[in-house]
């Protein structure tokens, strides 16, 4: 990086100082070109908290940086496509200097705007200098169909032309646009394809010769920028696309990815997440919940009845996350209690932070979005119920007859249910628990030297998976929470109220009560 690396009273104040100094001026690319080399000198790691990407989306970012092109980053939706563009700010040097007042943050070296070169014409090396932080020269515009030429590029001001009493062949009453003023910087156009292609045009001599032209007005302004830009696939059939010759002109584009393994997505989670302090104080959050969250995200983006194009946007196990934090909380304060732990049970708690955040195919629609929710956690569940206990769905395949769940399954078969209401004291919670005989000493025998506290933890788990994998039946209460019951008592009730219900409507009819 540069060796003017704060600001100081020392910073050379005018354009014969800086030239004393031995600055040397250097474009854009070139800055973040070397200073990324710097770092991997030293080991650093610009992109530090993006997960996930360390052997595909990095390396093909830093060998764009390299090569000093233009870069396009193409991938679904809370792929963190915009957080890689702003960490690009660690690149620039610390302060850069500019002419004072150019509204182009004009190199004294070689100044591109009227203003600059009248100034430096007419005060040489008094010419004085104004510092940018490098915070300063990261533009971000986000792509609307509302979106100009003349906001990104630049128009003729009447007003401005009024008011300096200039002619409208001068130059100087242009107002120049986003792109422009961002001169010596980095420009990223999020969500590019929304961008009309009469503007995409427009960028067109940006991208192949760096520089703009403005109406009718010959002047040739080389600008120096960075340019990175954001797009989403969907984009190319929903609500528009990138005209050809446009991504032609966009030397890399670098395809994003959801993270390939589970670890990453938690990490994800956890550095995003922004919980009250007092829910870091005062819940845990045992590593199989956090998993779990992650596993419904996993599911969602390979079922059938959610839209593939869209995808699962890493905000769901975000927004998720918070509310099974928030479910844990309200439990605790309706409790009276100081602490405690997340439990199976606070995960239908997080049904509003999926049902907002999955697009649903059509049949998905039919079926209802809180259903699919549903859905997902249940298969998530099913996933992880499989890496701790024996695989029910494998024993049936074996035709394995008892089962080795059938203790268990026995308790409910003699008409004993648990009542699992979503807002049990930890006291009632571990009672509810430890009514159903031999539950505990399952977890125990196939999870040796479980810390006790993750006991309960893992006994709730298990009625879910039986209840996943269809071996006993749970249903919502109408007051919250879960109720556990046996598979057949259940359908065979629910006949007998049928049957009850059709007596009592066509006891009547003699149709009905013909033999």
């Amino acid at each position: 990086m540069s060796s003017l690396a704060t600001p100081s009273l020392t910073l050379p104040k005018t354009f014969g100082d800086l030239k004393a100094s031995g600055y040397v001026s250097r474009p854009v690319k070139s800055e973040i070109r070397e200073n990324l080399i710097a770092s991997l000198h030293k080991g650093e790691n610009i992109f530090e908290g993006i997960y996930g990407y360390e052997d595909t989306v990095i390396p093909e970012m830093q060998r764009a940086i390299l090569s000093r092109h233009h870069i396009l980053l193409l991938g679904l939706r809370g792929q963190a496509k915009t957080r890689i563009a702003r960490m690009m700010i660690r690149l620039l040097d610390p302060w850069l200097p500019a002419v004072s007042g150019s509204e182009m943050q004009d190199d004294p070296f070689n100044p591109i705007s009227p203003y600059a070169k009248e100034m430096l014409f007419d005060m040489g090396e008094d010419t004085p200098l104004e510092w940018i932080a490098a915070h300063d020269r990261y533009v971000e515009k986000l792509a609307t169909p509302d979106v100009s030429v003349a906001d990104l590029i630049g128009d003729a001001d009447p007003i401005k032309a009024a008011n300096l009493k200039l002619s409208y062949s001068d130059e100087r009453i242009l107002h120049l646009g986003l792109i422009p003023r961002a001169h010596r910087s980095i420009f990223v156009i999020n969500e590019l394809p929304d961008l009309q292609p009469r503007i995409q045009v427009a960028l067109f001599n940006i991208l192949q010769e760096g520089d703009i032209q403005i109406r009718g007005f010959r002047i040739r302004m080389p600008l120096d920028i960075q340019f990175v830009f954001t797009a989403n696939p969907e984009d190319y059939t929903q609500r528009g696309s990138i005209v050809t010759p446009l991504k032609d002109r966009i030397d890399s584009q670098i395809i994003t990815h959801y993270p390939k393994r589970i670890e990453d997505s938690k990490k994800i989670t956890l550095q995003e997440a922004h919980p009250a302090p007092a829910q870091q104080a005062n819940i845990t959050c045992p590593d199989l919940i956090h998993t779990l969250i992650e596993q419904i995200a996993i599911e969602a983006r390979k079922s059938d009845l959610v839209d593939p194009k869209s995808g699962v946007s890493a905000r769901m196990t975000i927004a998720a996350y918070e509310n099974l934090l928030s479910t844990a909380e309200l439990r605790m304060l309706q409790n009276g209690e100081t602490s405690t732990q997340a439990r199976i049970s606070d995960i239908w708690g997080i049904l509003p932070g999926i049902t907002g955040k999955v697009e649903l195919v059509y049949e998905g629609e039919q079926e209802g979005a809180a259903k699919v929710a549903r859905n997902l956690i249940g298969k998530a569940i099913r996933q992880l119920f499989i890496a701790y206990f024996p695989d029910p769905g494998l024993q049936k395949k074996k035709k394995k007859n008892p089962s080795l769940y059938q203790p268990l399954l026995d308790w409910f078969g003699k008409g004993n249910q648990v009542e699992m209401g979503l807002s049990l004291n930890h006291h009632d919670y571990l009672k509810t628990l430890q009514q159903v005989p031999g539950l505990q000493a399952w977890v125990e025998q196939y999870i040796p030297n479980l810390p006790e506290a993750l006991v309960p933890l893992m006994m709730e788990f298990l009625l879910h998976g039986l209840a996943e994998f269809s071996l006993i039946r749970r249903d919502e209460m109408s007051g919250g929470g879960l109720t556990f019951t046996d598979m057949l008592n259940s359908m065979f009730g629910n006949m007998d109220l049928d049957l009850d219900s059709l007596e009592q409507e066509y006891g009547d009819d003699p149709d009905y009560n013909q033999p």
